[in-house]
């Protein structure tokens, strides 16, 4: 939602508000660098003095170039560390690139399947956020623009690794991201020492989503771990994802090793940080029933 009256302010404001929980935030920006509908959502890209660029679908914060780092190395390194040797990965959602982009900082990867419903977001990603979106044009990145829980349904014992980086679950795509059937195909797309990992929402304000997504992936995963990070660009400022396996514990089976001899940047994620993000307030582990 765009908030303008350009002979009152010299400034146009952003705004990212939730209708349900009736609050949002506020963002000054120094222009619009591109707005654009699509079958599928509003895409609208901003300049802003805080943040750098920011993105954003249908009004909602989506990443922005200050801190987007934080949310795409947890999503993806947190699963990644865990395998022995990933290869095959397949992206669902993440048109921005910033999870292709950390996936490939490992040497081991041979492919990445990006799979993104609304192909404007990619060529706008392309364009206009290019210090995110740049290994998007890497030989080993395939992109298909598919329904995410229809494409991962082709495949049976494929890929090391899944991450499905996906917009919120309110409204439109993103609700077919968060079924026990589409799980039930991620669970049959990996092998047997593959892994996953999902956004799962935050505990305040969707906490019911958070704990719908939860419960949904424990119910098809043998191992299935909700983890944290503190991510600034998305309310109320921390966030959950949920790292799920077939054997592969995320504690007991991590090499921090692995980690500390790792020579690509890393700017939040670490090995203190993988272990800490799974130590859950008693708030958190109750919603989930684990206390």
């Amino acid at each position: 939602m765009i908030l303008s009256n350009k002979e009152k302010f010299p400034h146009v404001f952003f705004n990212e508000y939730d209708k349900v929980n009736r609050c949002g935030v506020f963002t000054e920006i120094d222009r619009i660098i591109y707005s654009e509908e699509t079958p599928y959502q509003n895409i609208d890209i901003y300049e802003t003095p805080a943040f750098g660029k920011l993105f954003a679908l249908d009004g909602v914060i989506m990443t922005r170039d200050l801190d987007e780092y934080i949310y795409h190395e947890m999503i993806s390194h947190v699963p990644l560390f865990l395998h022995r040797e990933p290869k095959n990965v397949l992206v669902i959602g993440g048109g921005d690139g910033g999870t292709v982009r950390e996936v490939l900082k490992h040497p081991s990867v041979e492919k990445v399947m990006l799979c993104e419903i609304d192909k404007t977001v990619i060529e706008a990603a392309k364009k206009y956020l290019t210090n995110i979106s740049y290994e998007l044009n890497n030989p080993k990145v395939e992109i298909y623009y598919e329904d995410g829980s229809k494409f991962v349904s082709n495949f049976t014992n494929y890929f090391d690794v899944i991450i499905v980086d996906s917009t919120d679950p309110m409204e439109g795509e993103g609700k077919s991201l968060f079924t026990k059937d589409f799980y039930r195909h991620c669970f049959e797309a990996l092998k047997e020492d593959g892994v996953f990992s999902a956004e799962t929402e935050e505990p305040f304000l969707k906490k019911e989503w958070m704990v719908k997504a939860y419960n949904l992936i424990k119910s098809v995963f043998n191992i299935t771990k909700l983890y944290m990070g503190y991510v600034p660009q998305y309310q109320p400022g921390v966030w959950t994802w949920t790292f799920a396996s077939k054997n592969i514990d995320p504690i007991k089976d991590f090499d921090s090793q692995k980690v500390r001899n790792f020579e690509k940047e890393l700017k939040y994620y670490n090995e203190e940080i993988h272990v800490a993000s799974f130590s859950l307030p008693n708030f958190v582990k109750r919603m989930i029933q684990e206390i």
